[in-house]
């Protein structure tokens, strides 16, 4: 199993945090972001991952 601690850890954590703040600041639909927040809670590495590819540029193309 792939495990952050430390320095990795914190770096991950606020990159969540971050990614959390974006979520629930966007315009998006409310089920949506619901859907973004359990995924980067739930799944903070790979969920982060997933956001950062498809979350902020989707945003962009929509507009």
């Amino acid at each position: 199993m792939f495990e952050l601690t430390g320095f990795g850890g914190l770096v991950l954590l606020a990159l969540d945090i971050w990614a959390l703040v974006s979520i629930i600041g966007s315009s998006r639909p409310t089920g949506s972001k619901v859907l973004w927040a359990l995924l980067v809670i739930l799944l903070p590495l790979v969920g982060f991952l997933i956001w950062l590819i498809a979350g902020p540029r989707s945003a962009v193309r929509g507009a």
